[in-house]
């Protein structure tokens, strides 16, 4: 079957607390500066994911195979790793306390307003940019070409109150955007008390500075007195950073609604392709079921009239199969390979009334623990149903068939042998080996395949890697198959 190829999930910046993302396929996903408070992540594949900078308090990964995942700089208090495969992750500078809400962050997602409103504002706003790179430009040029001491001193001075200003706006504001959304609703008022408390910072920063650096601006003013700059009021100089941060909140606050509907869509998404592959195998197992009765019942009605004795006792057979697999749950992917056996000996059996002593069969467990490892259900007696069919059936002399179950290098192996004809190099799959094939995909992605062997001797083995065994069976309890 032909695999699609699909490009990593990006949720960059996105709210998502409280989601179940439990048992998808996540690798690649890029989760960065987003908020996952209290998310479930049981027994999902984050294999080589990004979650840097991330709210991860209270998430779940339970079995999670986070193997070269990137948690670097994230807020994990209470996160719950019981199982989970950490080899090669990052988890540099991860805090277990409480850690800055970094979806504020989202800002990335800026609004693009094609009418002449977002026209005037691009224009604005590149015009403010372009002035302050330009002022940049100039007094760097000031400071260096400059002959004049004093002068210089005075724009290093101005350069660097400027930056510290800037940066203890920034973070004014990323502090108090969590507490503005939580306590009040009026948009002007939050702008209001935002630009209060910029105010203030900004005065208490400028008096800092002048406390220490004062010296400087009095030697400028003492050599140069009749700059008119210096008569300019000192409410012009809070213009800017009034103005850095209510646009920054306004973009923060407008990027998160933004982002949260965009999050959702892609949830969404993810949920319905969690549901089709939950259809898809309901499928691939009803389908199973009547493809087996119609070979069963073809075997009994070619024994009524010769032989009504083993036709009586292939029925009697036949109906304890049913019952052993119609008295289960229909979407209950999973068996213990214990079942599994007991299944294809039953069915072994039915087969054994039309063939008598022409056919033989022995099921071999090098270890009795793997009985209890789930495998998918009906993944042997398809296997077995086709050794029958293409193999004992085609030889005039006794056929062997032999169920090997064995471990080997961390993988389980199911094998199937027997002694028919051995496989053509261009055999196509049939139905049932196809139905094989389409759920180990489904279930174990690249962990799985199906092989089959003409050398040392004609066989069909499924090899299963143990961890992905292990990490289902653990993450059955929480999947909850809707």
């Amino acid at each position: 079957m032909e695999e699609k190829k699909t490009r990593p999930l990006r949720m960059t910046a996105s709210s998502l607390n409280g989601r179940d993302f439990s048992n998808m396929d996540l690798e690649g996903a890029d989760f960065s500066f987003s908020s996952l408070q209290g998310a479930n992540f049981d027994g999902a594949n984050l294999k080589s994911a990004t979650l840097r900078f991330a709210s991860l308090d209270r998430t779940t990964f339970r079995n999670t195979d986070l193997r070269n995942a990137d948690l670097s700089f994230s807020s994990m208090a209470g996160a719950d790793m019981g199982g989970a495969r950490v080899e090669g992750a990052n988890f540099s500078f991860t805090s277990q306390g409480k850690a800055i809400s970094w979806q504020d962050f989202s800002l990335i997602g800026m609004i693009q307003n094609q009418g002449w409103i977002g026209t005037v504002v691009a224009t604005v706003l590149g015009a403010i940019i372009l002035y302050g790179i330009n002022a940049i430009v100039y007094f760097t040029a000031e400071i260096y070409y400059t002959h004049e001491p004093v002068r210089a001193r005075l724009y290093q001075y101005l350069i660097g109150q400027n930056i510290v200003a800037g940066l203890f706006t920034v973070f004014l504001t990323l502090g108090l955007t969590a507490w503005l959304d939580h306590l009040l609703r009026s948009f002007p008022v939050k702008h209001l008390l935002l630009s209060v408390s910029v105010v203030l910072l900004n005065i208490c920063l400028s008096l800092a500075m002048y406390y220490f650096f004062g010296d400087i601006v009095q030697d400028y003013v003492l050599k140069y007195p009749n700059e008119r700059a210096q008569s300019a009021p000192w409410c012009w100089y809070m213009i800017g950073p009034l103005a850095i941060a209510n646009v920054f909140y306004y973009l923060s606050r407008e990027g998160k609604q933004i982002s949260r509907k965009i999050s959702d869509q892609e949830f969404q998404l993810l949920n319905l392709e969690k549901s089709k592959t939950r259809a898809e195998l309901d499928a691939l197992q009803a389908r199973i079921n009547p493809h087996f009765l119609y070979n069963a019942l073809n075997s009994i009605a070619s024994l009524v009239h010769e032989d009504p004795d083993k036709a009586e006792e292939m029925t009697l057979l036949l109906s304890k199969l049913f019952r052993y697999t119609t008295g289960r749950k229909t979407n209950d992917y999973f068996n213990t390979i214990q079942h599994e056996l007991e299944m294809v000996e039953t069915y072994l059996q039915v087969e054994k009334v039309r063939f008598g002593d022409r056919l033989r069969f022995t099921v071999e467990v090098a270890d009795e623990s793997l009985k209890e490892l789930q495998v998918p259900k009906f993944i042997l007696q398809p296997i077995v149903e086709n050794a029958i069919k293409h193999g004992i059936a085609k030889v005039a002399d006794q056929g062997n068939i032999v169920v090997r179950i064995y471990e080997e290098a961390r993988a389980l192996h199911l094998c199937v042998h027997d002694n028919g004809p051995l496989f053509p190099e261009n055999m196509g799959a049939g139905y049932g080996m196809r139905s094989i094939q389409d759920k180990l995909k489904l279930l174990y992605g690249e962990h799985a395949a199906l092989e089959l062997h003409n050398i040392p001797s004609k066989s069909v083995n499924i090899c299963i890697q143990k961890h992905a065994i292990e990490r289902q069976q653990q993450s059955s309890q929480h999947a909850v198959p809707s």
